[in-house]
């Protein structure tokens, strides 16, 4: 790969990694209870929790809703950017990165 390629190739990897600092996903628990943003970095941007759909009495159920949504929150980021980032993967390895 000459040195051209591979800096044309390392411009497209910082934009997809751009990409993915700007990309937002949402993940609801609970009917809308809970709610995470999470971005394609793995960063949780907001945690929303609806207090009309919480029952005080539960908290374990609260908690449930929480720690399955931030771990759907993650996977789901983690899915993304493997895929922005998997045409890169091999070439990348080619260069040491």
């Amino acid at each position: 790969m000459s040195r051209f390629d591979q800096a044309k190739m390392l411009i497209q990897v910082k934009k997809a990694q751009k990409e993915l600092q700007k990309a937002v996903l949402v993940v609801e628990k609970g009917d809308g209870a809970v709610r995470i943003e999470i971005t394609g970095e793995q960063k949780i941007k907001k945690l929303h929790i609806d207090k009309d759909s919480v029952d005080l009495d539960d908290i374990g159920q609260l908690e449930r809703w929480i720690e399955d949504a931030i771990r759907e929150a993650i996977a789901e980021s983690q899915k993304l950017a493997a895929e922005k980032m998997q045409p890169f993967m091999g070439a990348l390895a080619d260069l040491g990165l």
